[in-house]
């Protein structure tokens, strides 16, 4: 039970980081892609930078919202089998799978920093960051899913009726 507290303890934070920083993400790629469209329609000019900012923008919003979409159940789910079980056996599936779910995310976190590791010498054209920035947020969301669905393995949701 300590291990259950602890582990909501520790979503709670990290969900409302990430819910802040999806929000801040998705403010970002409106400022930006409008400021865009503004320089290129009534300017005639263009922000160089502005399609690998918001693009950046909007893997980071994708990505840190994916374990916020698992703590709510709104992925999308196929349940025809699972929904014609008895309760008990539907808990055990959601455990099970769940904890499947929570060791893919433990291996996407993983090679993900690999891969980051080695990219981290390459740079965005228009801006000088290191093209690594890209894997950041799915290092981050891999790591909160694993710890949702670690979560979801321990106290799976109550089935739906």
């Amino acid at each position: 039970m300590a291990l259950d507290r602890l582990l909501t303890f520790i979503l709670a934070r990290a969900d409302t980081g990430a819910r802040l920083l999806v929000i801040l993400g998705a403010a970002v790629m409106v400022a930006v892609v409008s400021a865009q469209v503004v320089m290129r329609y009534v300017f005639n000019g263009s922000l160089d930078w502005a399609d690998e900012v918001s693009r950046i923008a909007f893997v980071w919003t994708i990505f840190l919202a994916i374990p916020l979409g698992i703590r709510d159940g709104t992925h999308v789910g196929i349940t025809l089998l699972v929904e014609r079980l008895p309760a008990g056996v539907q808990r055990l599936v959601a455990r099970a799978t769940s904890a499947l779910g929570a060791a893919l995310m433990g291996v996407v976190f993983w090679t993900t920093i690999g891969v980051a590791l080695a990219t981290w010498s390459e740079r965005l054209g228009a801006l000088d960051i290191t093209s690594s920035v890209f894997f950041f947020p799915v290092i981050l969301g891999a790591l909160h899913s694993a710890l949702h669905l670690v979560h979801l393995a321990l106290v799976p949701m109550e089935p739906r009726a």
